[in-house]
């Protein structure tokens, strides 16, 4: 037997949701090898504890039973042996999450971190796997999807594959059921996209828009010298939104509903949303999973770390993200601006910005962004969204202080070639004194109040500078995402200042802004909403209910707060102008339409 570690997958029992997980160790640690579950997926900052899906585990040694024990919530210890140890893990999958498991009758998919072990002290061995087949008439047709390498395995097929350590192992997820994939060719690189659900995509499409925005993120950056495949792995529900990266691949989930048909003409708004989706984990292959962050060099996965830089790996790849859209031509200016206008229209929107600085978000996210409770609009601000908007300050200011000489893509470029091609991680402050370094500029106190700061940010002035106006309005109601000024009709005059949500058919408080009318009123999250002055409250329709009050006016609140009846008095008060919008500056002289062009064409 090789030294390499030998690890086999199958489904035990789809209907039970369990996978029986093998792994062979040639040669163990000799005071008795040491197994361990990550209890963190790198790119979802968040203790998660995948051993607690363990529901059995058991060793054995040449065929006979070794003994394990229980060191902690997350580590195994077998006995001594000078023989190959096999651990046999059954491990239940009902996650449907991209940072998850799921195994059922329709599919079978995986993270490596929730389904297989590291063995302590062997992590940079090579891992072999055998993925299995199960024999149940429902799968008949399925097929694997990953972008681990083949070791015997065919195409898409069941067998064996192999990585070239632990970290890598984790690194590929897994899809397997009957996909439907579609191959196409991005720098020269084979890229595939497998999805499983029942979509009616228009395929050819798919892989022609998804290969020219793969090529322009390339013309950008440069293909990491490992990329030698991508798969996108995408989960087609009826709803849903989500995506993680990976070194050679990315999990989606969009709505079925998002992709585009055969027949459909121009980038609707849905498809614009799973194409920026696509974009997003795409610009992470550079940030964040080739260069990241010093303290993730390498991942501890036993415990958080922490790092003030999620602004600029999640932040400026937000940024991206749509940019690259309008960049490689598969959105239009205007649709660019729309979308611009709803990531500051997001921000605005949160109280919480004028107390939590990005670089605090970043360092808490484990504890605060990936736990949040009611009072999370008026305690957190995002790192993802206003890191994007600190990022547009940068490129503009960048852009309108050099000339146009330096850019945010510069400086990108610059620290992969320092921080990415190295795999060096990235200090705390590196993207500072890079941006600093090429410009010629002292941008400490630009980064001291946009990064560790909480005031507002100067992007008024910077995008007049390059051509567009920033506008603020009234929103429209609860579906109002900002980033148009189109049938805005007649804006309420006041607010509410608070959600509402349906729950089991009731609406309910879910949040509540501090200062705002509802909570001035006494009301708390999580309370029941029966009535506004006398007369029941339909969450579809309270809009509409809003729109007859003017701000000073009295109302009277008849709401449940568990079992208690409450009757509460509000005074409405005027609506914020919380809601921005984008346009072109039709009186914009001719350098600020130049730098607008250099900023929305560039590569």
């Amino acid at each position: 037997m090789s030294n390499a570690h030998h690890y086999s997958i199958r489904p035990l029992d789809p209907a039970a949701h369990l996978f029986e997980v093998r792994l062979t160790v040639a040669k163990p640690d000799e005071t008795g090898q040491v197994f361990a579950m990550p209890a963190w997926i790198p790119g979802s900052y968040m203790i998660r504890d995948y051993a607690r899906h363990v529901v059995a585990i058991r060793a054995e040694a040449d065929g006979v039973g070794c003994a394990v024990t229980k060191l902690d919530k997350s580590r195994w210890q077998t006995d001594p042996t000078d023989r190959a140890v096999t651990l046999v893990l059954e491990i239940y999958a009902h996650d449907e999450s991209v940072r998850g498991a799921h195994l059922d009758y329709t599919h079978a998919y995986f993270n490596g971190p929730c389904v297989f072990p590291a063995v302590v002290g062997q992590e940079d061995v090579e891992c072999r796997v055998d993925i299995a087949a199960t024999d149940a008439p429902q799968a008949r047709n399925w097929r694997v999807a990953t972008s681990m390498n083949r070791a015997g395995a065919d195409p898409y097929g069941f067998g064996a594959y192999v990585a070239s350590d632990y970290a890598e192992l984790i690194d590929h997820p897994v899809e397997i059921g009957d996909l439907s994939i579609g191959e196409f060719l991005a720098g020269g690189i084979p890229h595939v996209i497998a999805i499983r659900g029942n979509t009616k995509a228009d395929m050819a499409r798919l892989c022609h828009d998804l290969q020219t925005l793969c090529s322009s993120q390339m013309q950008m950056l440069s293909a990491p010298r490992d990329l030698d495949r991508y798969v996108f792995l995408l989960h087609a529900p009826g709803s849903g939104q989500g995506g993680l990266e990976h070194r050679w691949s990315s999990s989606l989930v969009s709505s079925r509903d998002n992709l585009p048909i055969r027949g459909d003409e121009g980038v609707s708004p849905e498809y614009r949303t799973f194409l920026g989706l696509v974009s997003h984990e795409y610009f992470h292959l550079w940030n964040v999973k080739r260069m990241k962050p010093e303290v993730f060099t390498p991942y501890d996965l036993s415990q958080e770390t922490h790092t003030e830089l999620l602004w600029v790996f999640e932040g400026i790849t937000s940024y991206y993200d749509d940019l690259m859209l309008i960049r490689s031509g598969l959105i239009t200016q205007s649709d660019y601006l729309e979308l611009l206008g709803q990531t500051i229209t997001r921000v605005i929107r949160g109280p919480g910005r004028r107390r939590q600085s990005v670089a605090d978000s970043s360092f808490d996210a484990w504890t605060k962004f990936y736990k949040q409770d009611a009072n999370a609009v008026n305690a957190i601000v995002s790192y993802y969204a206003k890191g994007a908007l600190i990022a547009l300050a940068l490129d503009l200011k960048l852009r309108s202080e050099t000339d146009g000489h330096v850019t945010l893509d510069d400086v990108m470029r610059a620290c992969w070639e320092k921080w990415g091609e190295t795999g060096l991680g990235m200090p705390e402050r590196g993207l500072e004194d890079v941006s600093c370094q090429i410009s010629g500029l002292d941008l400490g106190d630009f980064f001291d109040a946009a990064v560790r700061g909480t005031g507002e940010l100067a992007l008024e002035q910077l995008l007049h500078d390059h051509g567009v106006d920033y506008c603020l309005r009234k929103s429209k109601g609860r579906n109002d995402k900002g980033g148009d000024n189109v049938d805005l009709g007649k804006l309420p005059a006041v607010w509410l200042g608070a959600n509402l949500e349906v729950r089991a058919g009731k609406a309910v408080f879910v949040s509540l802004a501090n200062g705002g009318p509802a909570e001035c009123a006494g009301v708390s999250p999580s309370d029941e909403l029966v009535a506004l002055d006398g007369v029941r409250v339909d969450v579809s329709g309270s809009d509409t209910r809003i729109r007859r009050y003017r701000p000073g006016d009295k109302s009277t609140l008849t709401l449940f707060r568990a079992d208690e009846l409450l009757t509460l008095k509000l005074t409405w008060a005027e609506a914020p102008a919380d809601t921005c919008y984008l346009i072109n500056d039709v009186d914009a002289v001719a350098v600020a339409l130049e730098r607008r062009d250099n900023w929305l064409k560039a590569q």
